[in-house]
């Protein structure tokens, strides 16, 4: 049995997209759903099927995440990832990159080629160069979209409020899960702000006895909430489902840490988890050779 779910959050408020862009989303996650699952169809492992699903988020402007990145404060595109592996338990994080087309792939190259699994800004650019990682120039990041949306709140003339984030949750036929999460991060936020996408256990999370989680949202929240290691706590020692441990995780400390959370998890026999506190969750899934799911109102 297999699956991957990528993902992108919204807000409490309503959300409007017109049909055209809302039509581009679906195709976008669509795309993302086939590149992961592909490779689990032939028998693939389900790291490579979250690096491959992210991937293709990361390669669409649509996405926050790699080229489509939110501006932060002074213009710039800041990105953060992190991949884990449940049958290791080994994970690769990097955050701060200007330079890197697809985050994933280097937080993966971090986790398979580095004595450390987390590398920063400088640090991190320069062990993708060692590892052979075509570095993009910044105008590569610097969408249209994206440039107007940062014009808008240099301007005050609204509130920052992005705060999306793309990942997926997989298991392949040898029982194993894997986790990736990317980001841009919040938009306007401030120069080497880190969100959880790339902290374990905060927005990311696998272990292949228990469940594979990844998280969208406030961030800062979803960090201080230790949200996804929720999810694998709230299944291995109260036995709750995949289901109601992630909605649970959703709601946890919600009186103290309030602001959006979105959960996707599977676990080891291969049931689905997405919850949210949000009126919009851009998801998909496919299980074998079922038809994919794909949506992004969460009242459907």
């Amino acid at each position: 049995m297999c699956h991957v779910n990528p993902r992108r959050s919204g807000e409490h408020r309503p959300v409007h997209h017109s049909s055209q862009k809302e039509e581009a989303l679906k195709r976008g996650l669509e795309e993302a759903l086939q590149a992961g699952w592909e490779i689990l169809n032939r028998g693939g492992t389900a790291l490579d099927a979250v690096e491959a699903s992210v991937m293709s988020m990361e390669d669409n402007p649509l996405f926050n995440a790699g080229r489509g990145g939110m501006f932060n404060i002074n213009g710039d595109v800041e990105t953060e990832s992190s991949i884990m592996d449940g049958l290791t338990l080994r994970g690769g994080a990097v955050s701060g990159l200007k330079l890197v087309k697809n985050p994933v792939a280097l937080a993966r190259l971090v986790m398979q080629k580095c004595k450390h699994t987390f590398l920063t800004a400088d640090g991190a650019h320069e062990f993708a160069l060692s590892q052979g990682l075509t570095l993009q120039d910044p105008s590569y990041f610097k969408t249209d979209e994206q440039r107007e949306e940062w014009l808008e709140i240099l301007q005050e003339a609204r509130q920052p409020a992005g705060h999306d984030t793309v990942g997926a949750v997989a298991l392949d036929q040898h029982g194993n899960l894997a986790v990736a999460t990317s980001t841009g991060g919040i938009e306007g936020k401030l120069r080497g702000r880190v969100g959880d996408s790339c902290i374990y256990g905060g927005g990311s999370y696998a272990n292949n006895d228990v469940c594979a989680a990844s998280c969208t949202g406030d961030g800062e929240i979803i960090m201080l909430a230790a949200c996804a290691h929720e999810v694998y706590a709230l299944r291995k020692y109260k036995k709750l489902s995949i289901s109601k441990a992630a909605r649970e995780a959703v709601e946890m400390y919600a009186d103290k840490l309030q602001g959006d959370r979105g959960i996707i998890a599977l676990d080891p026999e291969g049931h689905i988890a997405i919850e949210s506190n949000t009126n919009v969750f851009r998801r998909a899934f496919r299980v074998e050779e079922e038809e994919p799911f794909v949506d992004i109102w969460m009242d459907h």
